[in-house]
């Protein structure tokens, strides 16, 4: 079974599949055990995954956080999908969930997740990392908390250091 790395540096089994976008002229297929589906899917058909805690959603990194606005919280799980290293419009998806939409539930990065971006997707408000399956999951969190401050304010802090500081 594939692993995740938690926030605290902690590594766990990943029950959760991501379902890929079906070919066209194709039906969503879902497995048995809990699983991701693209929020337009979902969306889409959101009367018949209402209340079911075996179903999440994943954003492409070029989809708006908007398009769920009042209903975030109905769902258990939301990832967000990073498909190249170098695409940060991730992060702001992110920082939209947690801070406009007041998503609390678990927040996942997907896709093309590197060790060295995972300090800064935890600052924008990500609890699990799906590493790229090349990654060394042993340091991960070394990784997590590899700076010991941090200047700007953040999903993990509301004030920026020298606000901080000065209290």
């Amino acid at each position: 079974m594939p692993k995740i790395v938690t926030a605290d540096g902690g590594i766990r089994e990943d029950h959760w599949v991501v379902v890929p976008h079906p070919a066209e002229g194709e039906s969503l297929a879902l497995p048995t055990q809990p699983a991701l589906i693209p929020v337009r899917l979902w969306l889409a058909g959101r009367e018949h995954y209402a209340g079911r805690e075996d179903i999440g959603v994943w954003f492409d990194s070029h989809e708006e956080p908007e398009m769920l606005a009042d209903r975030v919280n109905e769902l258990p799980l939301i990832a967000v999908n990073f498909p190249k290293f170098s695409d940060g419009r991730g992060y702001s998806i992110a920082r939209l969930l947690r801070e406009r939409f007041g998503y609390r539930n678990e927040l996942r990065a997907i896709g093309d997740v590197l060790l060295d971006q995972l300090q800064f997707m935890k600052r924008c408000g990500f609890d699990t990392y799906a590493l790229r399956p090349d990654k060394d999951f042993s340091k991960a969190a070394r990784c997590l908390n590899f700076f010991s401050l941090a200047y700007q304010a953040a999903t993990d802090t509301d004030l920026p250091l020298f606000r901080r500081r000065l209290a």
